[in-house]
């Protein structure tokens, strides 16, 4: 059985989508499965931000294929592990959890990398390409933790 890993950031087009692709590329997929979506519904059935899809074409990945969807409590349930990008997104999907278990299973991204101190990925949609290059850089060091930690 797979171990089922869901990205999670506010509207699933810029951050969870280069989250999401950037943990594929370093896992095996007969083992492990990752997904992306966002706490809001506005993008559900979109492609991510052509920024996004930019950045991570430059860097070697196509996420041009993954299409939004909102988060859901039954998410619970099929994810083993869930990464949220800011203290928003780790506030909305914990509140949407029914007990200690499924609290457990959500983490922000950024506590591989900084322990215990709750540091955002910031939410590039209002920024320049520079600050998109930022968060690829933040989440493939993150995303490079959590995949030597769960190989």
């Amino acid at each position: 059985m797979k171990t089922r890993i869901l990205m999670v950031c506010l509207g699933n087009i810029c951050r969870s989508p280069l989250a999401e692709g950037l943990l594929k590329s370093k896992l095996d997929p007969a083992k492990f499965e990752v997904d992306s979506a966002g706490t809001g519904h506005w993008h559900v059935g979109s492609a991510p931000d052509p920024r996004s899809i930019a950045v991570a074409q430059k860097n070697g990945l196509d996420i041009s294929q993954q299409r939004g969807m909102q988060f859901k409590p039954a998410f619970f349930e099929r994810y083993d592990h869930i990464f949220v990008m800011d203290q928003y997104n780790y506030e909305d999907v914990t509140a949407q959890a029914s007990n200690d278990e499924e609290r457990a299973k959500v983490q922000m991204i950024l506590d591989e990398l900084f322990p215990g101190e709750r540091v955002d990925v910031p939410d590039p949609y209002n920024d320049s390409l520079k600050g998109f290059d930022r968060v690829y850089e933040m989440l493939d060091e993150a995303t490079t933790k959590i995949a030597e930690r769960l190989s």
